[in-house]
């Protein structure tokens, strides 16, 4: 739900807090705040929580993220952060004025459909590969501007050589095409697919897709 709203810069409700910021989403683990074309991740204090505890936890995961986006940062587009402040639990990024690709893929012809989901899975391999699991791989979580796709919203991400996590990475993406993008939903995600396919260990990951497909059928 946060990241729904990064991408747009407005949420239902405008709040506006201090110092200018908007605020534009607020989830169970953080805040996130607009202000001057830069988005603020603020990480919420946790009452439940012993002071002592909560602090170390919150700069534990705000440290974690951080890291996870700037190693990401370097293989494919993604806002960059700008500060790391340690002592506010904050990660400030520039804020990506384009289009949310789960609610204007469906808007584009077929075939500039297929050209991003190519691009899609290109870069996912290209952060697998780099053992980068995002951890809520959605459209909603995918922006597209000047014809780049800037990957967002970290905030579950982190790192594992297991095939296992990135088959699950690439399941969340698949099921977003069947909720979102039903129309055309089989000849996307045969595009990512293909494009995915450069990954050194697509062939055993796929076969890792098939399995947790598997186990979710027979949950249901």
């Amino acid at each position: 739900m946060v990241s729904k709203l990064i991408a747009q810069g407005a949420g239902k409700s405008k709040i506006c807090a201090p110092s200018k910021s908007k605020l534009i989403a607020q989830g169970a683990e953080a805040k996130i705040l607009l202000s001057d074309k830069t988005i603020t991740k603020d990480r919420i204090v946790k009452s439940y929580r012993i002071p002592k505890l909560d602090n170390k936890i919150r700069k534990s995961r705000t440290k974690a993220e951080t890291k996870l986006l700037n190693k990401a940062s370097k293989i494919i587009n993604i806002p960059t952060p700008i500060i790391e402040d340690k002592d506010k639990f904050q990660i400030k990024m520039p804020f990506i004025d384009g289009k949310k690709l789960s609610d204007n893929l469906n808007k584009f012809p077929l075939l500039k459909q297929k050209q991003i989901c190519k691009q899609i899975g290109q870069d996912v391999a290209k952060i697998h590969d780099e053992n980068i699991i995002h951890g809520d791989l959605t459209t909603s979580n995918m922006i597209l501007k000047d014809n780049l796709i800037f990957f967002i919203d970290f905030g579950l991400g982190y790192i594992s050589h297991k095939f296992e996590d990135k088959a699950v990475d690439i399941h969340l993406f698949k099921q977003a095409l069947e909720a979102k993008h039903f129309q055309n939903w089989e000849i996307l995600f045969k595009e990512f697919e293909k494009s995915y396919s450069k990954s050194k260990d697509a062939k055993i990951i796929f076969e890792r897709l098939k399995a947790v497909e598997k186990r979710g059928r027979y949950k249901h």
